[in-house]
């Protein structure tokens, strides 16, 4: 190593993105979360399996699931599944669902008028990491907009491509209007694309 102040991690990097990496990237971060003594984990889910999943893995933490915004797929959709909000709640987890925090208004301003908006344009950046990074930071910014998580405290953000988890950071968030002073501390885990 160059310097002394250098420090060697371990990053996974998984061939593929997808579904089938969900139980080993829980895994490493909840391992990750130990070593680090982070408190709070933000967690991307879609129907609620990834979700439940987190839950049994992450108890004892302050686990924020975010699902899509109401109304994602189409007028008044949610597509979290009842029986998948209860085993979250029940397991003492926080749902949160909001507009997304790098869609709302811009993405109506895209399919109206054909033009991107700022937070699009930040999104489209993000995904040049993975489509995992950009939900990751998304999601930072949505919870700590909604006050589940501090922004001056490093947290755990774990996300996917498509289904699942395949991407997990470590992150201190920001809020929406202070999105540039998020930093990404680690990458735990990501697909290489």
């Amino acid at each position: 190593m160059g310097t002394a102040d250098a420090v060697e991690r371990e990053t996974i990097y998984f061939a593929r993105p997808g579904p089938e990496n969900t139980d080993t990237t829980l895994g490493v971060a909840q391992k990750r979360a130990t070593v680090l003594s982070v408190e709070s984990i933000v967690v991307a889910t879609t129907h609620g399996r990834t979700g439940v999943k987190a839950a049994e893995v992450f108890t004892g933490y302050n686990l924020v699931v975010v699902t899509h915004s109401t109304g994602f797929t189409g007028p008044n959709v949610q597509e979290l599944k009842e029986r998948n909000r209860q085993a979250i709640l029940e397991a003492g987890a926080k749902l949160l669902t909001c507009q997304h925090g790098f869609g709302g208004v811009g993405r109506a301003v895209r399919k109206k008028l054909g033009t991107y908006e700022v937070e699009e344009l930040v999104a489209y950046t993000l995904r040049i990491f993975g489509e995992g990074t950009k939900v990751a930071c998304e999601m930072a910014i949505m919870a700590a907009d909604a006050g589940l998580i501090r922004t001056d405290e490093e947290v755990i953000a774990i996300a996917g491509t498509g289904s699942g988890a395949d991407t997990a950071l470590v992150l201190t968030p920001a809020n929406a209007q202070s999105f540039f002073d998020m930093r990404v501390r680690e990458v735990i885990c990501k697909p290489r694309l």
